[in-house]
């Protein structure tokens, strides 16, 4: 096969674990992949897409990490450290049975990343980081459970923020929901970067190129990589049961971001202009998409 896995007879089981036979399962999914991959198109491998009872193990671990992100809005507001949002997400997360993927994640040291105002992503908690008014901050956390990954961010205002802010953070989740509107089965990843991008520049936005959704699931980063720069009609095809992140970084100044904090993880924008971030978790359907995190 196009992914370089055997290929059932059709009268065995199939790959997927349906206990159907293959004939009646994927064969003919199959025999679409692999004609697209014949034509050069990338396609993912059969080990990327998830089964249904793959679906509901990462529903289930996602079940925790939306718990989180709400205990968060319930509780954040000006005089709140970050070193507290981190303690948060790290009791919610583990008394619901989870594990927090960041925490350790490549030496990473903290349940939780939290970027404030330019703070790009993967801004790390401090007691020392008190949000005050007019602050903006991106919560971005991740879930384990039962060996499924979840994944997602949200936008917080703290008290009363500027309009500018506010229209940051308002038009960075309008761009997310043109890219999940831009998911098709049989479509592009590249088509989900077009429509964020062009959302983007139609608010007078940039978009940071460096950082992307992700495949996960099984892993915490799994292919595709998803450019939210990208152009529509490139890139790997969306195939029911791909599971992914989108999850646009969005400044309100220039593009180029600074990488040189010492931490090793903290990204900021290059001019220290404001930037905003929301990430959805996502898996194609016959007909579209489902939110899987949020």
């Amino acid at each position: 096969m196009y992914d370089g896995q055997e290929q059932p007879g059709r009268n065995d089981e199939c790959w997927c674990g349906s206990g159907r036979k293959y004939k009646k399962c994927h064969l003919a999914f199959d025999e679409r992949l692999e004609e697209l991959a014949n034509q050069g198109f990338e396609v993912p491998a059969r080990s990327l897409l998830k089964t249904p009872e793959d679906i509901e193990g990462i529903k289930r671990s996602a079940a925790i990490n939306i718990g989180v992100l709400d205990y968060v809005a319930e509780h954040i507001g000006p005089g709140v450290t970050t070193g507290e949002i981190d303690r948060w997400v790290y009791d919610y997360t583990t008394e619901h049975g989870g594990i927090p993927a960041d925490l350790d994640y490549e030496g990473y040291p903290k349940s939780v990343c939290t970027s404030v105002n330019e703070v790009v992503c993967h801004g790390i908690p401090s007691d020392d980081h008190m949000l005050g008014e007019g602050d903006i901050v991106n919560v971005d956390c991740s879930t384990i459970l039962d060996g499924y990954f979840s994944d997602s961010s949200r936008m917080f205002c703290i008290g009363e923020v500027s309009p500018e802010r506010r229209r940051l953070v308002e038009e960075t989740k309008k761009a997310m929901e043109a890219g999940i509107a831009a998911v098709k089965p049989w479509g592009f990843v590249g088509d989900i970067g077009a429509a964020v991008h062009a959302h983007a520049q139609s608010c007078g936005f940039t978009v940071v190129r460096e950082f992307g959704g992700h495949g996960i699931g099984h892993e915490f980063h799994e292919d595709p990589f998803v450019s939210h720069v990208a152009e529509a009609g490139t890139g790997m095809v969306l195939v029911p049961g791909l599971v992914f992140t989108i999850e646009p970084m969005i400044n309100a100044g220039e593009q180029p971001i600074d990488m040189s904090d010492p931490n090793g993880w903290t990204v900021r924008t290059a001019d220290g202009s404001d930037t905003a971030q929301w990430e959805v978790q996502v898996v194609v359907t016959e007909d579209g998409c489902e939110l899987l995190s949020w």
